[in-house]
């Protein structure tokens, strides 16, 4: 830890992408699949006045860690930008997640 670096260098573990493209799954779901419709049929504009801004942070950390863990090296930066792109697709963390629980790249082909 440093001054200009104040979170300590595990911080880029693959565990905490794994568990930061969790989150950010998450929430760009319940945005989609839940905020979105309680908005446009329930004509609630609360859902998405909430949901929306945390979807936003959850995005900004999890790509956040996803360019420390590439710039450090633990991941390939063709794997960063496979992972990046799966961020802008509903249900494209989960499948990354089956990816690296495996231990594999996003960018094998299963056998």
């Amino acid at each position: 830890m440093t001054a200009r670096d104040p979170l300590p260098s595990d911080i880029t573990a693959p565990d905490d992408l794994r568990i930061a493209s969790f989150v950010e799954g998450t929430t760009l779901l319940l945005l989609v699949l839940v905020a979105v419709p309680l908005r446009h049929l329930g004509g609630l504009r609360e859902a998405t006045a909430i949901m929306g801004p945390i979807h936003g942070v959850a995005f900004l950390v999890y790509a956040w860690l996803l360019l420390r863990t590439g710039a450090s090296g633990r991941i390939a930066w063709r794997d960063v930008v496979i992972l990046g792109l799966a961020a802008f697709v509903p249900f494209g963390a989960f499948l990354v997640l089956r990816h690296r629980a495996r231990g594999t790249s996003p960018a094998s082909v299963p056998e």
